[in-house]
């Protein structure tokens, strides 16, 4: 359950996730398992939707997808909830990790304050 308390994301913080190409989450760095408020071993294989806040629009997630998997990166400022139901502001860089032959392998994500 979302609950009305925010939390402060480092202004020299860099979140970074990184998915498969199912939106299962393969990799996050400290910063990302401090503001969400988990260790790694819980969130890994775990759809990254589940930070997903209430709050945002279903569309914009659908345009991310759009853009992501035609291998255009997305710039966006984003709501996401923490797993305790808080909630924290991000502007955050998606786009697609690509291997050798220019196939998509998955998807990382870059948010800063």
């Amino acid at each position: 359950m979302p609950i009305e308390r925010e939390y402060g994301v480092d202004e020299n913080a860099f979140l970074v996730s990184k998915t498969d190409t199912k939106g299962r989450i393969t990799y996050c760095n400290e910063p990302f398992l401090n503001i969400v408020g988990v260790k790694q071993g819980d969130v890994l294989g775990k759809p990254h939707n589940i930070i997903r806040h209430p709050d945002m629009p279903r569309v914009i997630f659908k345009l991310l997808w759009e853009r992501i998997q035609n291998k255009e990166e997305m710039f966006a400022f984003i709501k996401n909830k923490t797993l305790n139901g808080g909630y924290y502001w991000v502007f955050g860089n998606i786009t697609a990790s690509l291997d050798q032959q220019d196939n998509i392998v998955g998807y990382y994500s870059v948010r800063r304050k």
